[in-house]
């Protein structure tokens, strides 16, 4: 028998979910509404593959469906992010109909960026977004958008700031829509990318003010994309001189551990010498604890 204390505990849990599942429809119908806006005057998106630009380029080839808009998918094909970007945006960019475009830069010619200082983000993003600017006046669209959402503003993300300089448009940011809601979006949409581990720049990797070197983000991406192999989902090496400091999920501590040997042998072909397991797990930021000033 259920009691009464139990019928409106379930009751409210219902009225609970309820107004989430309204609170989200709208959400998605004022995203959908501002996309379509925007796609009227043409746009390119920054596109990486991830779940953010996927969602926003999803959502503008639907409007570019009525309005009869050319969408492009802009990936920058660079040093400092995963191969795999390049890859996965082809694939992404063409199962929505998107026009796909590469724009080929080299961070290491930026001796701003090289240092990696404290303002890093913000020289990267700036050098980037400046391409994609030109892009978009050279072919005649009137914005640019990129996947920023709402929780990136509560983060140490200086590129924001060089976001709004170039007058690059964030429209989950705007509407306030957080990364689990982007997410949950995307599995209702069927996107193929729905549940991919997000892939920030591969200097978050390092401690700030530590010279950056394209051998060893290589070492890097090569040690994190072998330790996936073994089954781990969220992985990271943070690099602290000698220490490579290896991140990932709570959940999978246990496990990495009964993998230790493979892990270490790997790691120490790779040139890394003292293997170190984090106990706290995977965070996104961890290399930010220190930084202090605006976010």
């Amino acid at each position: 028998m259920f009691t009464n204390s139990k019928i409106r505990g379930s009751q409210q849990h219902l009225i609970s979910l309820s107004r989430k599942e309204k609170e989200m429809e709208n959400k998605l119908i004022a995203l959908k509404n501002e996309i379509s806006k925007l796609v009227e005057g043409g746009v390119c998106i920054a596109f990486s593959g991830g779940v953010d630009s996927s969602l926003i380029l999803k959502l503008a080839c639907e409007a570019d469906e009525k309005l009869n808009k050319q969408i492009y998918a802009v990936t920058f094909e660079t040093k400092l992010h995963p191969v795999s970007d390049v890859t996965i945006s082809k694939k992404v960019a063409s199962e929505m109909g998107a026009i796909h475009e590469i724009i080929q830069i080299n961070e290491f010619e930026n001796e701003k960026i090289l240092t990696n200082p404290v303002d890093r983000c913000y020289q990267c993003k700036k050098s980037l977004f400046v391409n994609l600017v030109d892009f978009a006046k050279n072919h005649n669209l009137k914005y640019v958008l990129d996947g920023t959402n709402a929780d990136d503003l509560n983060a140490y993300r200086p590129g924001v700031k060089a976001l709004g300089e170039l007058g690059v448009i964030s429209p989950l940011a705007k509407l306030g829509i957080t990364k689990s809601e982007v997410r949950e979006f995307a599995r209702s949409l069927n996107i193929s990318v729905a549940s991919r581990p997000s892939a920030p720049c591969m200097a978050t990797r390092l401690p700030y003010n530590t010279a950056i070197s394209f051998e060893l983000l290589e070492n890097i991406e090569k040690g994190e994309e072998f330790i996936k192999s073994l089954g781990f989902k969220d992985v990271r090496l943070r690099v602290h001189n000698d220490i490579v400091r290896i991140e990932v999920n709570k959940e999978d501590l246990d496990n990495i551990l009964s993998k230790r040997d493979s892990v270490i042998e790997y790691l120490k072909n790779l040139g890394f010498i003292y293997i170190t397991l984090d106990l706290e797990g995977f965070r996104s930021g961890s290399m930010d604890i220190y930084v202090k000033g605006d976010k």
